[in-house]
C-alpha cells in the first residue's frame, strides 16, 4: 500500500465523513433538501437537522449524491474516489472488489455511482474553441453492436453513413490546450455528426478533422475547416493535426480494451464520461490526484442511480 493509502480517511470513518464533508461544503454544511446553511447537530455523528422552520428535515453528507442510501463505509468511497481519480485508463469493478475488500455487488453499485459523478449531464455548457482556437473533431469505433443492432444499421435506410456499421460510434471533440467532450451515437450519420459539431462549437473556431466525408458540410460554417489526409500517409502540416484528439482516443480505447474489456451499451455514455473527466482533470492543467478525487465527489451532487447489478 502506497503512502497516500495510509491517510486516516481510508481507514477512519469520522476522518473520511470529514473529507467528504470538506469537499462537498467547504464553507460549512449545507441542506440539501432546501439549500439552507443554517442546521445543528443531532445525536449522531455526521448526521444535522435543517434549522429552516419550513424544513427540518435531517440530512447527512451522502444526502443528494450518488452515495445516498448507500450502506457502503465513507472509508470505502473515499477509496473508490480516489481509485477513479488516479487510475489513467480506469479501473474495472472487478479490481476495486480486490482492492476493497468488498462483495462484488457492492464493487459494481459503487463503480457506477463514481462514474455518474464524473459525468457532466445536465449542464448548460458554453461553446467549445472561439476566435484563433482550435477544436480537432473525429470519431472512433470499438465492441460490436448486439446482432439485433447490426442488422438493423446494415439495411441502410437511406441515410448517409460512414464507418464500421457492426460497431458502437463514439463522437469526440477537444479544443487544443482544453477541454474534451465525446458522445455515444447510435450511428455515425451526417446528420448526427453535424448536430454534435455544430452545437458545441464556436463558429468563430478553426476546425481541425480527418478526411472523412462526416464534417465536409458541417465545417463550412466555422472561420476554417482545415483537413489532414490519413489516407495519403499525412498526420500534420504545420499546426493542422488531429493528434490531440488521436491521442485521447488511444488512452479510451486502451482502457476500454485492456480495463473493462467489455461494457453494456446501456452504460457506455458512463464509461465515455469517465475517460472525458480524467482529461478534463488532468496534470498539465494542475490538477492533481486529490483535486481529481474532490472534483468528482463534487460532481456528484444532485444525482442519484436507483438500479443495482442486473443478476
Amino acid at each position: 500500500m502506497t503512502n497516500k493509502f495510509k491517510d486516516p480517511k481510508f481507514h477512519n470513518e469520522t476522518a473520511a465523513r470529514e473529507w467528504f464533508e470538506a469537499a462537498r461544503w467547504p464553507q460549512g454544511p449545507a441542506c440539501p433538501h432546501c439549500k439552507g446553511a443554517k442546521h445543528y447537530a443531532t445525536k449522531k455523528e455526521g448526521r444535522y437537522r435543517c434549522a429552516a422552520k419550513e424544513c427540518r428535515k435531517d440530512f447527512t453528507v451522502m444526502t443528494g449524491t450518488v452515495m445516498e442510501r448507500s450502506h457502503a463505509p465513507l472509508t470505502m468511497w473515499a477509496a473508490a474516489f480516489h481509485l477513479f481519480a488516479s487510475s489513467k485508463k480506469g479501473i474495472s469493478a472487478h479490481q476495486l472488489h480486490r482492492e476493497l475488500g468488498c462483495q462484488y455487488n457492492t464493487a459494481w453499485f459503487i463503480h457506477h455511482r463514481v462514474m455518474e459523478a464524473m459525468r457532466r449531464g445536465g449542464l448548460d455548457l458554453p461553446p467549445m474553441g472561439g476566435e484563433g482556437k482550435v477544436v480537432e473533431a473525429d470519431e472512433t469505433y470499438f465492441h460490436d453492436k448486439p446482432e439485433a443492432k447490426r442488422r438493423a444499421v446494415s439495411t441502410g435506410g437511406g441515410k448517409k453513413m460512414t464507418g464500421p456499421w457492426n460497431k458502437r460510434t463514439i463522437i469526440s471533440l477537444v479544443e487544443r490546450g482544453g477541454q474534451v467532450r465525446s458522445f455515444h451515437v447510435e450511428d455515425a450519420y451526417v446528420e448526427n455528426v453535424a448536430k454534435i459539431v455544430r452545437d458545441n462549437i464556436a463558429k468563430e473556431s478553426r476546425l481541425h478533422t480527418d478526411e472523412s466525408a462526416l464534417y465536409k458540410k458541417v465545417g463550412r460554417e466555422f472561420a476554417s475547416h482545415e483537413r489532414v489526409n490519413h489516407g495519403q500517409k499525412e498526420y500534420a502540416r504545420g499546426d493542422v493535426t488531429t493528434n490531440t484528439i488521436e491521442g485521447y482516443f488511444s488512452v479510451f480505447k486502451r482502457g476500454m480494451k485492456g480495463v473493462y474489456q467489455h461494457c453494456d451499451e446501456k452504460h457506455l455514455h458512463r464509461y465515455v464520461a469517465e475517460f472525458d473527466f480524467r482529461y478534463n482533470n488532468r496534470a498539465s492543467l494542475g490538477v492533481d490526484d486529490d483535486a481529481r478525487a474532490i472534483a468528482a465527489v463534487r460532481g456528484g451532487e444532485g444525482k442519484r442511480l436507483t438500479y443495482r447489478q442486473p443478476h
